[in-house]
């Protein structure tokens, strides 16, 4: 029945320099990133969305998904990188709707923005606030959904997008770490909750992801990062083990993973823990989370 099973990873940082070969600055490996989407598309991923995290990002995701029908990306400012906007704002604004408006058929959602205050060394917290509700005009005038980054600051999240609902079709907040307090604020809002190897870190992370409803959850990878890791709680549920080796060691044409570096068909265990916290059917759970993510970021190809 694996075979059968069908998956969309909303979450994919394809062009993170991981997919080329460079590590921190040293090359390691050649560039494999045809072999990393080979091995994907041959696991049953069906299409993947690559997270645009500033203007410049943005194109660059774009760019990648323009090379394969089944990629698509987001186009937005991230809550670290939103010092960008300082400069000119109204400019700033007006490229990320210049790159929606000329990829229209590549483009499904506004983002990735929001706030995270775990890292406001990289970008104060005004500064965050500010330019976040600044791009939420941007979902009502394309009719686009929202990919949102929450870090420790759900009930401002929450704040802004219920003073701005009017603006808002919809959206997920990916690779969700709250708590149940939060899933409920963000229900209650009509969002969906996107949950990786992050989201599943703890005990108590566990807990959460167990209560949130079949249909408003959505599962990513957030590769190259957010793997599912031995020493999580939620390891011994997996059944789907691929083989690792160090960087320094990998070759490409292996059937080996790097190790340490995420990659979209390591989705399969996001959901194999989630089936067996939820105690639900695998097949069924990971059908229901495919529907509910072509019912947020693709409309138009349902009704096509």
């Amino acid at each position: 029945m694996a075979t059968l099973r069908k998956f969309i990873d909303i979450g994919a940082n394809l062009t993170d320099e991981m997919y080329q070969g460079v590590y921190h600055g040293s090359k390691k490996h050649e560039p494999d990133l045809d072999v990393v989407l080979a091995r994907s598309w041959n696991a049953g991923l069906d299409k993947m969305i690559i997270t645009g995290g500033s203007l410049t990002d943005s194109k660059t995701a774009i760019d990648l998904a323009r090379s394969d029908a089944r990629l698509y990306s987001t186009v937005g400012c991230h809550p670290t990188r939103c010092n960008d906007f300082l400069s000119d704002a109204e400019a700033y604004l007006q490229g990320l709707r210049d790159l929606i408006t000329e990829n229209r058929d590549k483009v499904v959602a506004i983002g990735e923005c929001g706030l995270d205050y775990d890292r406001l060394k990289f970008c104060e917290k005004d500064v965050q606030l500010k330019y976040f509700e600044y791009q939420l005009q941007l979902s009502r005038e394309f009719n686009l959904p929202l990919f949102l980054h929450c870090r420790a600051a759900a009930d401002d999240l929450v704040d802004i997008l219920q003073r701005n609902r009017d603006d808002v079709v919809g959206g997920v907040v990916h690779s969700f770490d709250g708590t149940e307090e939060a899933v409920q604020k963000i229900l209650d809002l009509g969002m969906y909750i996107g949950i990786n190897g992050c989201s599943l870190r703890t005990k108590e992370s566990l807990e959460v992801a167990s209560k949130i409803p079949t249909d408003r959850l959505m599962i990513e990878t957030d590769c190259p990062w957010c793997e599912v890791k031995p020493t999580h709680p939620g390891y011994t549920h997996v059944v789907t083990k691929f083989p690792s080796v160090k960087k320094e060691k990998y070759t490409i044409g292996s059937d080996n993973q790097v190790k340490g570096r995420n990659e979209p068909i390591n989705i399969v265990q996001v959901l194999e823990i989630l089936a067996a916290i939820r105690k639900e059917n695998t097949d069924e759970l990971a059908a229901a989370i495919y529907d509910n993510t072509n019912r947020l970021f693709f409309k138009k190809l349902i009704v096509e």
